[in-house]
């Protein structure tokens, strides 16, 4: 898969228009507790998730392309100076970040999604080295911190003092 999803994403607009859908610019819908996701791993087609589109009556498509910005990783490592990872793991993690900075400015992701019966269904592909920073951004929500109030007891009074 190519490191840039540009072409993926030109394409697909074009075939949009050509197979006369209506698109929709829009926010990725990936949040969203009804959604439903694409194979895109053993169906990457993005044709047959249309085709299924079609079927299902749809004509409006909601598009959304992510292009991968400095500010994004700004916010990383800010997120990294405030975590609780030990010094190798944030040297490891802060160089890994400032390598992904040559891809500031590509297209890293690429989402259709279409509304059926109270569902979403959602065609995500994501090129790989995002996948990697959203694997890194991850594992440093789940190293932050516990921030606690002061006086109020981490372990929520369940336990014994003694």
């Amino acid at each position: 898969m190519s490191t840039n999803l540009d072409t993926l994403k030109t394409e697909i607009e074009e075939f949009l228009g050509k197979e006369g859908f209506n698109v929709f610019h829009g926010y990725s819908r990936a949040t969203e507790e009804e959604a439903v996701y694409w194979d895109c791993e053993r169906h990457p087609d993005y044709r047959e998730f249309l085709k299924a589109a079609r079927a299902a009556g749809t004509t409006l498509i909601v598009f959304h392309r992510r292009e991968f910005d400095a500010e994004t990783l700004d916010e990383a490592l800010d997120q990294l100076e405030a975590s609780g990872v030990n010094r190798d793991d944030y040297r490891l993690t802060e160089q890994r970040l400032e390598e992904l900075r040559r891809y500031e400015g590509f297209t890293c992701a690429v989402e259709l999604s279409f509304d059926h019966e109270g569902r979403i269904y959602i065609y995500e592909m994501r090129a790989p080295w995002f996948e990697e920073f959203t694997t890194l951004m991850d594992d440093l929500d789940f190293a932050e911190p516990e921030t606690h109030e002061e006086g109020e007891d981490p372990m929520g009074g369940y336990f014994s003092k003694n």
